[in-house]
């Protein structure tokens, strides 16, 4: 894959595009073919408009779980520019490169016989389409995306579409249901050569791309290529270590920080119209060209992912920033978690906001900075005016009680969205969300709404149960009362009492006040790591250890975050201490490898 690229050119041990299944497991002994996935890293999502290549001899067989075939690791080479595998039940090598939109598969057998190349779209409602072109040697195909969250299984009026270019002469060809295939006189040893490209639009943005970024490379040039691609992402931060296998696992982290937002854009510019599908050749009169991006993971990127891009990729970040801001102009409202080019509200949150505000704050200019602000706004304090906009999940989440109440009462269900309740975790991320977008407000010289907001800001206050210490759910006249704060409660989001009430990264001072002062702050704060409370396996918690840094225990930060260096990150196959979320998990171990974290992004 190319850093942010469209697809992850992947192999493939599971066949499906259901929620929460990735293409490959490590622990899997059968090899399905490759995949030029679209699934969310790292998370519990789905994987979309993709496609499956396999390479088989002997009999031909179509479908993924019979052409299934034994491989181990040791047959295996894996890195950023390049995957190559050997089937020994198939008595052949694969080979593959790519590129954001296209790849090329150089396919070796051991023997003379027939070669089969096996191509499926994945779509599990059976909804693709194949045609093949023997004249021309091609396949194409096209896989319908559907979404999930809101509207579930309602089409995403985009597809997925792939072109495959043979060379060779071919034997056979046909189509059965959801497969096409070509079958090749191999030779041994003798390569035989494919070549693919993708698209969000259409068959014509497909071969476009084929023609830009494939048609004129072979292998090994198209393979330096994206090795270049990536000498240059990875090389943006030189680390040096005696110990090679801690320089490893950083640039490791670093690569698995480089897989989202996508480039849902082809070559040329045109990208399928969020939440419509319908292809779209932007107005280059109206801004300079960029690239159309997508999936953004908000909840979990605003925090250390969409900062770091932000020192290191700051063009991307800007393509990234200016997509928001389309997905607005196109969708009437800023989305929440834009993810399959669509509207989804799938976590908490306004994050969209946090992760404007923040790039301009930190010099990113090149988007259009006063329609971003006019998309926070709106989200900040306008709700829907129809409940189909909010049912589609177009909207803050009950803003309506948030503003009534200054907090979210248990009262309010929440029920559009795919996390109801969580009222406590919204309350203290909606004051987190108020306060980014006030410091927008604040460098556009919006004072009237700066000052509004900064005063919603302090929301957080309205959560933090003052006879427990601790953020608690809370009715419209009393707090719940709450006394358990290791386990999880309904109005706290993916953690417990004691996770989300160190929230409140926009005035972490005001919090250690609240909490009974610095001395008190710090006895609460150790016990997160004494009694075995803090998780650093999910989002809440990232920021917990650096708090010490604010009662000047800048000691006991350097400790913590030591102690999870070493021991919540590991450079093997599962060496993560929960979902990587779209590289959070590994933003953190970047930044807290060097030295410090956006504990207020």
């Amino acid at each position: 894959l190319a850093p942010n690229g469209q697809n992850f050119w992947t192999p493939q041990t599971r066949d499906t595009e259901k929620k929460c299944l990735a293409p490959y497991y490590y622990e899997d002994s059968l090899f399905q073919g490759i995949r030029n996935s679209h699934w969310i890293v790292g998370g519990c999502t789905q994987d979309y408009g993709s496609f499956t290549l396999a390479a088989l001899t002997g009999q031909l067989r179509l479908r993924p779980e019979e052409r299934a075939t034994l491989f181990t690791h040791a047959d295996e080479i894996s890195h950023p520019h390049y995957y190559a595998v050997r089937l020994p039940h198939e008595h052949l090598k694969i080979e593959l490169t790519g590129s954001s939109h296209t790849a090329i598969f150089r396919i070796t057998p051991e023997q003379d016989g027939p070669v089969h190349i096996v191509l499926n779209h994945n779509s599990d409602k059976g909804e693709g389409f194949l045609k093949i072109d023997n004249q021309e040697k091609t396949i194409y195909g096209y896989n319908p995306v559907h979404r999930i969250y809101q509207g579930w299984g309602e089409p995403a009026g985009f597809s997925g579409h792939y072109l495959l270019q043979a060379y060779d002469e071919i034997a056979d060809f046909g189509i059965d249901s959801l497969c096409a295939w070509f079958t090749f006189n191999g030779k041994a040893h003798e390569p035989i050569i494919l070549k693919a490209a993708t698209s969000f639009t259409t068959k014509e943005g497909a071969v476009n791309n084929f023609a830009a970024e494939a048609e004129a490379h072979d292998f090994d040039s198209m393979m330096e290529n994206l090795a270049r691609q990536w000498i240059a992402r990875l090389h943006t931060i030189d680390v040096e270590d005696q110990d090679t296998a801690r320089v490893n696992q950083f640039y490791g982290a670093l690569y698995r920080c480089s897989f989202l937002p996508r480039e849902m854009s082809d070559v040329d510019g045109n990208y399928p119209k969020f939440a419509d599908g319908i292809p779209l050749t932007p107005d280059s009169s109206l801004l300079p060209p960029h690239k159309f991006y997508g999936d953004f993971s908000m909840w979990d990127t605003y925090r250390a992912v969409h900062p770091l891009y932000n020192l290191i990729a700051p063009q991307q970040s800007a393509d990234m920033m200016q997509s928001l801001v389309t997905m607005y102009e196109q969708g009437g409202w800023l989305p929440i978690f834009p993810c399959w080019n669509s509207y989804t509200a799938a976590m908490i949150g306004d994050h969209c906001s946090v992760a404007l505000a923040d790039a301009y704050v930190k010099g990113i200019r090149n988007f259009n900075v006063g329609k971003a602000y006019e998309a926070m706004r709106k989200n900040a304090f306008e709700t829907p005016a129809s409940y189909e906009e909010y049912k589609n999940g177009m909207g803050r989440r009950a803003l309506a009680s948030y503003l009534k109440y200054g907090y979210i009462p248990l009262e309010d269900s929440v029920k559009e969205a795919y996390h109801q309740e969580e009222q406590t975790s919204r309350t203290l991320e909606y004051a987190f969300d108020d306060f980014a977008v006030a410091q927008l407000a604040k460098a556009l010289g919006k004072e009237q709404d700066f000052n509004e907001l900064m005063r919603r800001s302090e929301n957080w206050r309205n959560v933090i149960n003052p006879q427990t210490g601790y953020c608690d759910g809370r009715h419209q006249t009393v707090f719940e009362g709450n006394t358990d704060y290791v386990h999880r409660k309904p109005w706290i989001t993916e953690g417990a009492a004691c996770h989300y009430t160190w929230y409140v990264p926009q005035n972490v001072e005001g919090l250690v006040e609240v909490l009974g002062g610095p001395q008190k702050f710090e006895a609460k704060l150790d016990s997160m790591f004494t009694e075995g409370r803090y998780w650093h396996g999910n989002e809440p918690c990232h920021q917990i250890a650096y708090l010490y840094d604010f009662i000047g225990k800048r000691k006991k930060t350097i400790e913590r975050v030591a102690h999870i260096l070493d021991t919540e990150y590991n450079d093997t196959p599962g060496g993560l201490s929960g979902n990587d979320d779209a590289g959070q998990m590994s933003a953190w171990y970047i930044f807290s490898s060097i030295g410090f974290y956006p504990v207020c992004p």
